[in-house]
């Protein structure tokens, strides 16, 4: 069965990585919710997409550069008056709930891997008893690697549309094996049987993000990809009800 994750909490149905979005994602009937953190200069951990808060929020600043205090200050657009939180809080949110982890290593402003930044999430995941329930993933293939060396938990490379134009299949391939990735994860508009089969072939597991619509929620379905990562979880739950009951088009 393809797996549902809910990307930043369902931002389409509830707004970007809020409190009530991920709240209302562990009672759904999918599998994972997908999240982004970033550190802070006092040395926490903040649940939130962007290395700044200028987006999604009503102050702006550098993430890393801010105390926990300051970016817990922020509200948080489309949220119903939510703030960021902190890992430590979605762990909280997700102790008795069916629904695993997706964490994405985030980058700073620069484009760089947060130095030490790994360890200290895969910490406080196993302090939180939620690291056994957690996947990685990162766009970086230097993060991908601070993933294998804290920890053996599975992980997944996401892989743009222009770094997969760029080196073609084949050198995503290379370059999956050469670092020990054993699952990758394309735009869905990107997606196809053919690139599907080369990577199971080599080994490499296969799925999708940002299937938003219904095209592109039934592409992945279609394709039986592992995962895909969308912003309606609530659209995606229902069409892959459909798929099961045999009604798909």
């Amino acid at each position: 069965m393809t797996r549902i994750a809910s990307h930043r909490g369902g931002t389409l149905e509830f707004g970007d990585s809020t409190p009530r979005g991920f709240a209302a994602t562990s009672l759904m009937k999918l599998e994972e919710v997908e999240f982004d953190v970033h550190p802070t200069s006092d040395g926490g951990i903040v649940v939130h997409h962007d290395a700044t808060l200028d987006a999604t929020t009503d102050i702006a600043g550098e993430i890393a550069q801010m105390t926990l205090d300051q970016v817990r200050a922020a509200t948080i657009r489309y949220s119903a008056g939510g703030h960021p939180l902190t890992l430590d809080e979605l762990c909280s949110i997700y102790a008795n709930s069916h629904v695993n982890f997706r964490c994405e290593i985030k980058p700073g402003v620069d484009g760089m891997p947060y130095k030490g930044f790994v360890s200290r999430v895969v910490s406080l995941l196993q302090s939180r008893s939620m690291l056994e329930r957690t996947t990685f993933s990162s766009f970086l293939l230097r993060s991908m690697d601070d993933i294998a060396v804290a920890t053996n938990r599975p992980s997944l490379w996401l892989v743009s549309p222009p770094v997969l134009r760029q080196l073609g299949q084949d050198a995503v391939i290379e370059l999956s094996k050469a670092h020990g990735i054993r699952e990758i994860g394309v735009h869905i508009d990107t997606a196809e049987a053919a690139l599907k089969k080369a990577l199971l072939d080599a080994g490499v597991e296969f799925g999708c993000w940002a299937a938003h619509t219904t095209r592109q929620i039934e592409k992945a379905l279609k394709l039986g990809v592992k995962v895909f990562t969308t912003d309606r979880p609530s659209l995606a739950i229902a069409i892959r009800e459909t798929f099961r009951a045999g009604g798909a088009r």
